[in-house]
Formats: structure tokens, C-alpha cells, sequence
């Protein structure tokens, strides 16, 4: 296995990517697609993951098989099919519609910070999961998810606090996420050996 790298991210083979950034220490699995996405530094998608008008936050932990920010079919029209907007798939002469890949792009999925995302899950446009949340391998996320918060079902709904509020917050003000790279080399122990509450208490959070 290679190492990342903070220059360059690692893409397996046979991804397709387009109109999408990255950060530092990224990766990307085998076969996954990305559309119109932002991988803030040390997110990483497992394969086969497609991923579209989304941007994963600083961390984030996206299984393999998932569906974020998937783009919906113009229900209130005669016609589902997208020869309505890809007509040029169809016709010579027929150009496809920019305003549906506009408004498509603009339904933003926001995943926070050390998230995790299970496998085979599918969240919907427009949906924000709050940092430290988990969701349940299977679920299907119609609505935001607040910070650390557990969700799990089709559709989600909330099963736990991943910690009670006062740990919650303050690991939402320390924000360790946005550490530099040495900082968190430092504290690499005591993320291993800390729990929540013993390390924010070591580092004033």
C-alpha cells in the first residue's frame, strides 16, 4: 500500500472523476465515481462510492458501495427520462439542457469532519451530517444529522449520542480536525489510547 501523500491523492484504478478537488492525504477507492466534489484533507472514499455535488469534511470515513448526494429525475415533467436534459445523447441537432446540470450542482451534500459513513449507505442532496456523526451501513439519509449523533434505518433516524452533550461540544471546540499535520503526529497516542473525555481534558478542550 502506498503512502498518502499531502500533495497528491491517492485515485485507484478505474475511477472516474470530474470538476472535483482534494486535499491533502486523500484517497479514493477502486471504480468510484466523483462529480462536482470537494475532499477536504484526510477524507477518503472505500470503492465503488459515488459521490456527486458533495464536499466531505477534513476525516471523513466513506465505506464502500455508498451513494452521496445522488441527483434526482424532473418529476413534475411529462417524462422522467433524461433524453430531457441529455439530449444530444439522442439527437444530432438537439442540445442538452444546462439548466438542469446547474441546478443539480447547486443541491450541496455536506458530510462534517471525522465522519463515518457505512457501507452501502445513500444520502440524499441538500443534507449536512453534523461532525462525528455515524451512519448505520444500509441506511438511507433524507434529513441532516446532527454532530455525533448515530443514525441508522431506511429512513435514518437517530439511535444514539455517540457521548452526551457536554463531551459532544466540547470536542466541537477543540476541533482537533483542523490541527496541522505535526500537531496531530504528536497526539497520535493519545488519540489511540485516550478516550473522548480523557483527551480533551489533556488538551483543554
Amino acid at each position: 500500500m502506498p503512502k498518502l501523500s499531502p500533495t497528491t491523492p491517492l485515485i485507484h484504478p478505474e475511477c472516474q472523476i470530474a470538476n472535483s478537488t482534494f486535499g491533502a492525504y486523500v484517497e479514493v477507492g477502486a471504480g468510484s465515481r466523483i462529480l462536482n466534489t470537494t475532499f477536504e484533507d484526510y477524507a477518503y472514499c472505500d470503492r465503488l462510492s459515488d459521490i456527486a455535488n458533495t464536499t466531505l469534511g477534513k476525516f471523513a470515513n466513506i465505506a464502500a458501495l455508498t451513494r452521496i448526494g445522488p441527483t434526482d429525475h424532473p418529476m413534475d415533467h411529462a417524462s422522467l427520462h433524461h433524453f430531457l436534459y441529455r439530449s444530444s445523447y439522442y439527437w444530432d441537432d438537439a442540445a442538452d439542457d444546462p439548466a438542469t446540470f446547474e441546478a443539480r450542482a447547486a443541491r450541496r451534500t455536506v458530510i462534517g469532519p471525522d465522519t463515518w459513513v457505512g457501507h452501502g449507505v445513500i444520502i440524499k442532496p441538500d443534507v449536512t451530517i453534523g461532525a462525528g456523526a455515524v451512519i448505520a451501513s444500509g441506511a438511507v439519509v433524507t434529513k441532516d444529522v446532527p454532530p455525533y449523533m448515530i443514525v441508522a434505518g431506511v429512513p435514518a433516524t437517530p439511535m444514539r449520542a455517540r457521548f452526551p452533550a457536554a463531551i459532544a461540544d466540547r470536542l466541537m471546540a477543540l476541533a482537533w480536525w483542523d490541527w496541522d499535520h505535526s500537531r496531530l503526529h504528536d497526539a497520535l497516542m493519545d488519540f489511540r489510547s485516550l478516550k473522548a473525555e480523557a483527551f480533551l481534558e489533556k488538551y483543554n478542550g
